[in-house]
């Protein structure tokens, strides 16, 4: 007979908006329930501890006291994380935390040395990598159906229509800064399709007459691929908007929106290498923009011979919706997480490592944008 799982109870220090998305979705998980919350008065978190029958409390030394409270939550600004996850851990909790880790390489390193001593989660939320498009991008990657990848980058025209001057986001000290902040979810992604990576340059904008850092950009070398990360906080709400696209000897491939749902593919292509992609994005529409016969096949690249049936455009993932997909991602990393506690011999698709390395490589790119 089955032994029963162990139920995890969540202590969230933190439930504001984002706090309550993340938290619905993780308790969706069989086995998972709401203890406590804590770190907030405000009205909705108290709505959503009567809402999930928990308990509200006034302190944190309280929550990770709780004896029911497995994992500890953390949704809080970037410059508590360290502080809190540090209390959960000494108290001998669990922990999952927003990005980043930290907002120093000192601060997250403790964390992750103390985790491991007391042989305890502390998982950043990096939940792209539970987005069944980063798979399959990996898989084209790995399998070289367009050849071998040669330069990538990520744009990020992001909005900053609900972020006033005095909010916590533009203050270096408690946010770390656009890098720290926001681009570890993308330097995790390209490690995860590239491999390790080192930042070479980078440079940072201010407002005019002003000390608000809203535009970053750098450069990371994954092996012997070059991407160009690009962050501007500068957009209206309506126009906001992300782009990645990875260029290859053979095509290209764009992915659009920051949690990506779509995305498109142009090469050039040979009978088997269509219907490779074709089974790696099953339901995509294929657009023929050019046939090629006899000779017109043969064409030249990087002083390679190609064999060139077809010049095709795919479109994948246009009728996804990306809140849907957002928390289908958190459940999956919940799901991984806990799977993982009932069985520490079980692959997690993101460690403790996920986390330290985002966050040492944002500090690099920060570093380097400060000395410019």
């Amino acid at each position: 007979m089955q032994e029963n799982k162990k139920e995890f109870g969540i202590g969230v220090i933190g439930m504001g908006g984002f706090g309550l998305f993340a938290t619905q979705h993780f308790l969706q998980i069989p086995g998972t329930r709401l203890v406590a919350i804590a770190g907030t008065n405000r009205e909705g978190a108290k709505a959503a501890a009567e809402r999930f029958g928990a308990v509200h409390l006034d302190n944190l030394d309280d929550l990770v006291a709780h004896p029911e409270v497995s994992i500890v939550y953390i949704a809080t600004p970037p410059f508590l994380h360290h502080q809190q996850a540090l209390l959960a851990l000494q108290a001998g909790k669990h922990v999952i935390c927003e990005k980043p880790l930290a907002v120093t390489a000192e601060q997250g390193h403790e964390l992750i040395k103390l985790a491991a001593e007391k042989n305890l989660l502390m998982i950043t939320n990096l939940m792209q990598r539970y987005n069944p498009m980063f798979e399959r991008v990996r898989h084209l990657i790995d399998k070289q159906l367009l050849g071998l990848p040669l330069h990538g980058y990520f744009e990020n025209y992001a909005a900053d229509e609900g972020l006033l001057a005095e909010h916590w986001f533009w203050d270096r000290s408690k946010s770390g800064g656009i890098f720290i902040e926001h681009g570890v979810h993308f330097f995790d992604l390209f490690e995860g399709w590239l491999g390790s990576g080192k930042v070479v340059s980078a440079q940072s904008v201010k407002r005019p007459d002003t000390d608000i850092e809203e535009q970053v950009n750098c450069t990371v070398v994954y092996g012997g691929v070059t991407v160009n990360f690009y962050h501007g906080f500068t957009q209206p709400g309506r126009m906001d908007r992300q782009e990645m696209r990875i260029l290859f000897e053979r095509g290209d491939i764009t992915l659009h929106e920051w949690v990506p749902t779509r995305i498109n593919i142009r090469c050039l292509a040979d009978e088997a290498t269509t219907r490779a992609l074709m089974d790696l994005f099953p339901g995509a529409r294929l657009d023929v923009s050019a046939s090629y016969g006899g000779n017109d096949r043969r064409t030249r690249g990087r002083h390679k011979d190609i064999d060139a049936w077809q010049q095709i455009s795919i479109s994948y993932g246009h009728d996804q919706q990306k809140m849907h997909l957002y928390g289908e991602l958190l459940r999956h990393m919940f799901t991984d997480q806990t799977n993982y506690l009932h069985d520490p011999a079980a692959h997690r698709k993101i460690t403790e490592q996920n986390g330290l390395q985002s966050l040492l490589t944002a500090i690099d790119a920060a570093r380097l944008a400060k000395q410019q």
